[in-house]
C-alpha cells in the first residue's frame, strides 16, 4: 500500500478540502508539536500519522482474495475494491480527521473516492466511518459551511 501517494492539487483544484469554499470544511490537520524530537502529551497526530492509520485499516479490512468490502447504499449491494491510494490532504471536521482514499471497484472497473473519518483518543487513531464520496468523479455529497453532509440526489437513470 505504501508507495501510492500521488499529490492531488490538480486534481481537485485545490477545492476538496479545507476552508468555507471548499468540499469539505474544517480545517487542514496540522503536524503535532514534538513530531521532530522531544515527547508531547495529547498532540495533534500528524497528516502523516491519519495517512498511516487508514493505510493499515484498509490492509486490516483487506480480504484473502485482496479485495476491500463497502457496502454501497445507494445501489443496495457490497462492492468489491482494490486499493489504489490515499490522499495527501487530511483535514478535520469537528473532533473527526478524515483523509480520502482511490479503490478500483474489481467488478465494474469503476474509481471510487472513500472518505475515511478518524479519531483521536488517548494516543490512538481509529477509523469510525467509512464513506463512498464519489464514484468515477461524481460526487455523492458536499459539505456546508458549518460542516453538515449534504447529500446530492443521484442523476436518473
Amino acid at each position: 500500500l505504501a508507495g501510492h501517494r500521488v499529490a492531488e492539487s490538480a486534481e481537485h483544484g485545490g477545492k476538496e478540502h479545507g476552508g468555507a469554499t471548499q468540499e469539505h470544511g474544517g480545517t487542514a490537520a496540522t503536524p503535532a508539536a514534538g513530531e521532530h524530537g522531544g515527547q508531547v502529551v495529547s498532540a495533534a497526530p500528524s497528516a502523516e500519522e491519519i495517512r498511516g492509520r487508514i493505510e493499515r485499516y484498509v490492509r486490516e479490512q483487506t480480504g484473502p482474495d485482496g479485495t476491500f468490502l463497502i457496502t454501497d447504499q445507494e445501489r443496495g449491494d457490497t462492492r468489491r475494491l482494490q486499493f489504489v491510494r490515499v490522499h495527501e490532504r487530511v483535514g478535520k471536521t469537528g473532533e473527526l480527521y478524515y483523509a480520502c482514499t482511490d479503490m478500483r471497484d474489481v467488478t465494474s472497473g469503476q474509481l471510487l473516492d472513500l472518505d475515511f473519518d478518524v479519531q483521536a483518543s488517548g494516543g490512538n487513531l481509529e477509523v469510525v466511518e467509512t464513506r463512498i464520496h464519489k464514484v468515477d468523479g461524481t460526487a455523492r455529497y458536499t459539505y456546508d459551511e458549518h460542516d453538515n453532509r449534504i447529500p446530492i440526489p443521484p442523476e436518473p437513470r
